[in-house]
């Protein structure tokens, strides 16, 4: 694979590239051949684990290229299917057992969880389930505590190097690294003349502020992000239409506008 390419998309996946609720990516079949035909880069980045994104890359055809994985905790590098050891995984997980007992129980995390209670809980099959207990570098939960207990609970955990991001679905928690981090990475690598960069969640806008072109994609299934700095500049746009619709055609529209420049 040569490092350089002309352009370099991003894409979160649950709620952007694929849809909420039924996991399809089937909308956005136009977008992705014509970002195949014009040797587009294409790199997931989501929280979800190597197993699951490996399987993902596999199925959209991208297995040459990197992946992001685990809310930028990790990177996947081409043509592999697993991260290489769960050293950090355990480590967060330490940190979490050794919070107070009032904080540590408003936080139910995967590893908490059977397979069986994962599936239900994100509506994954049991085989997707299992993949996405398959964790290397940070655990995703659910916070059913207050606002003040919340800061809380994030301040012990800082204390110890670690800390959190708000996904669209999870509270998602690491030893740092995020999505625009191994983002910034990618590019000093291929050095792509234009960069796109599409998510829905507060854990993407990052990523879609470094990019040349940032784009909100829909998703009715959670609060809208609030204006972006540079909405008012073109530099972010925003779908009306949600999951891999929307991004089906957000993205033409950008190819279509790259051929112009």
């Amino acid at each position: 694979m040569a490092d350089f390419c002309d352009l370099l998309v991003f894409t979160d996946l649950d709620g952007t590239l694929i849809d909420h609720d039924t996991y399809d990516f089937s909308p956005a079949f136009p977008a992705l051949s014509a970002l195949k035909n014009m040797s587009a880069g294409l790199v997931l980045a989501s929280s979800k684990t190597a197993p699951e994104i490996s399987d993902l890359r596999q199925k959209l055809g991208v297995e040459e290229w990197p992946a992001i994985v685990e809310n930028g905790a990790g990177l996947l590098t081409p043509f592999v299917q697993q991260s290489p050891d769960a050293s950090q995984y355990e480590t967060v997980r330490r940190v979490l057992e050794s919070l107070p007992k009032d904080l540590r129980s408003l936080f139910l995390g995967f590893g908490d969880l059977s397979v069986a209670q994962v599936a239900q809980l994100t509506g994954l099959s049991h085989a997707g389930a299992a993949r996405a207990k398959e964790r290397s570098f940070s655990e995703p939960g659910q916070w059913s505590g207050t606002a003040e207990q919340r800061d809380a609970f994030l301040a012990a955990l800082a204390q110890q190097g670690v800390t959190a991001q708000q996904g669209g679905r999870f509270l998602t928690l690491s030893l740092g690294t995020n999505k625009v981090d191994q983002m910034r990475n990618l590019i000093e690598t291929y050095r792509p003349r234009h960069t796109i960069a599409l998510g829905d969640a507060p854990n993407d806008i990052a990523m879609l502020e470094f990019a040349d072109l940032g784009i909100v994609v829909a998703n009715p299934a959670r609060e809208p992000l609030a204006p972006l700095e540079t909405e008012n500049t073109g530099g972010i746009i925003r779908t009306k239409k949600p999951g891999p619709t929307g991004w089906n055609l957000a993205v033409l529209e950008a190819i279509d506008r790259l051929a112009r420049t």
